[in-house]
């Protein structure tokens, strides 16, 4: 069992920040797949990143070169997002599966945060 809680969004102009934090308790974030997903409105939860097995780790192509997924020593999963755009805001996710898996569907993940919203104005 993991237990996930989200901080760190916010409102944020195009091209700014932000960085995304997530809680991770119960067990070592490093011993599970973490992930970040998202949502917009009206729309399905995609996948965002994810990194398992200490080094590895995936990006969807739409954010691959301005967000990096680590975990710290503290067993926090951070998002760090850069040159963000208006399409990235929606409600983001921290995720966890038992299984190191570089599967992107969330339906793999058994864990789930509450969410953080983002906003990026134009």
């Amino acid at each position: 069992q993991v237990q996930l809680v989200e901080s760190g969004g916010g409102l944020v102009q195009a091209g700014g920040s932000l960085r995304l934090s997530c809680a991770a308790s119960g067990r070592t974030a490093s011993s599970y797949t973490m992930a970040w997903f998202r949502q917009a409105p009206g729309k399905e939860r995609e996948f965002v990143a994810s990194r398992w097995n200490f080094a590895n780790s995936n990006y969807a192509e739409s954010v691959k070169g301005r967000f990096i997924i680590s975990i710290n020593a503290k067993n926090t999963v951070y998002l760090q997002m850069d040159s963000l755009k208006p399409e990235d805001t929606a409600v983001y996710y921290c995720a966890a599966s038992a299984l190191y898996t570089q599967d992107v569907s969330p339906g793999s993940f058994a864990y789930w945060g509450q969410g953080t919203q983002v906003t990026v104005s134009s």
